[in-house]
């Protein structure tokens, strides 16, 4: 049987992934700060970014935990034909 081993990210790219996503926050606040509009339009746009981070954080979690599921069942029925076929004599007919 062969194993699955998980997947490691190097350094570099948890440390590129992080920037990016403080980078991409900072300026669109800054964005939204610096708007020549008043306080209502720049607190519904502000609400706005804050709902659209969390529902990706969300929807990423989600998505990582429906493929984990789907792996870890991949692998539990791959053990249980494993099992079987060891099980199995192909020249004792009973």
């Amino acid at each position: 049987m062969q194993t699955i081993g998980t997947q490691k990210d190097s350094p570099a790219w948890v440390i590129q992934t992080w920037a990016a996503f403080v980078i991409s926050i900072s300026m669109t606040t800054f964005g939204i700060v610096n708007l020549p509009v008043n306080s209502w339009v720049k607190g519904f746009m502000g609400m706005g970014l804050v709902f659209s981070v969390g529902s990706t954080f969300t929807l990423a979690k989600t998505s990582r935990d429906l493929h984990e599921n789907r792996r870890l069942t991949a692998r539990l029925d791959e053990a249980k034909v494993e099992k079987l076929l060891s099980q199995h004599d192909p020249l004792n007919l009973k």
